[in-house]
């Protein structure tokens, strides 16, 4: 879905007022029915790791997070059963699953008498089963799967949605005997920086050329399709021509405004497709911006 950059910063505005819990979802559907769970999902999460940029130093100070473990532990052992940790992340308004790292890296700094490895902290985080504390390890497992932006669960299902529209890609491409070659392929060909596809003949869309598709399983704003630009679609372009990138949850409208320069935008797979001749010809592509 296209949203006018009025339209988005109407969502925004919403999203502010918000915590990334799950619940916070139903809220966001109800206020803005024309949009789908997807779309919001994805301008939430996009509009919270903003918010925890900017305050993620605050969090990090040795002292609140000192303060932090202490409220946890009183707590805790004065309500054992009640989601302590959860419960003070909303307070504070840290992300769930951020909260849960940072209390179980500093139980484990007094478990271990030192600072623990990445890779132990991580399988605890995975698998809160795994932390010799049942009832932290039960808090840590009510952050995680409360936390609708941060955490291995999000990061897991972030990964299939991913591979989810990839797959949509290639198959969208076969259903119109579209010859191509994947990132896979690409890169065993030698490519390190690739598209999700490459067109092995090139294909009109609404009138414009294009010789790769980029799948991107998220919403589409100004600082996401900036840093996209900046840091993949350009060196795409000036690499195999122009392209054409799908937002599948849609994006700014007002960002569609490369086309000209060779970068298009869509948020579905395009219906209006021409197969050109493999032989042609397309215009010099422009500097790199800076």
């Amino acid at each position: 879905m296209r949203l006018s950059r009025a339209g988005y910063k109407e969502v925004v505005r919403c999203v502010e007022q918000l915590r990334p819990t799950r619940q916070c979802m139903k809220m966001l559907k109800e206020r803005f029915p024309n949009l789908s769970q997807s779309t919001l999902l994805s301008i939430f999460s996009l509009e919270y790791q903003k918010r925890t940029k900017r305050t993620f130093s605050r969090h990090h100070a040795p002292d609140v997070i000192e303060n932090h473990y202490q409220r946890y532990l009183s707590e805790s052992n004065a309500h054992p059963t009640a989601p302590v940790l959860l419960e003070l992340a909303n307070e504070v308004d840290l992300s769930p699953a951020l909260m849960a790292r940072i209390i179980l890296d500093r139980f484990l700094q007094d478990l271990e008498g030192g600072l623990p490895s990445k890779t132990v902290l991580n399988s605890m985080l995975k698998e809160p089963s795994l932390i010799p504390d049942h009832v932290l390890a039960r808090n840590i497992y009510q952050c995680t799967i409360n936390d609708c932006c941060y955490g291995p669960l999000v990061d897991c299902i972030k990964h299939a949605i991913g591979q989810e529209h990839e797959v949509l890609l290639r198959d969208k491409l076969n259903e119109r005997n579209l010859s191509f070659l994947d990132e896979n392929q690409l890169r065993t060909m030698g490519y390190d920086k690739t598209p999700d596809i490459i067109l092995e003949v090139p294909i009109a869309v609404e009138g414009h050329i294009v010789h790769w598709i980029e799948s991107k399983a998220s919403f589409g704003d100004d600082y996401s399709h900036r840093t996209y630009l900046n840091e993949q679609f350009w060196s795409y372009w000036n690499r195999f021509g122009p392209g054409l990138v799908i937002y599948w949850y849609g994006f700014i409208g007002e960002l569609d405004c490369q086309r000209d320069r060779g970068i298009l935008l869509k948020d579905c797979f395009p219906t209006d497709i021409a197969t050109l001749c493999p032989t042609a010809q397309q215009d010099q592509p422009p500097q790199e911006p800076e």
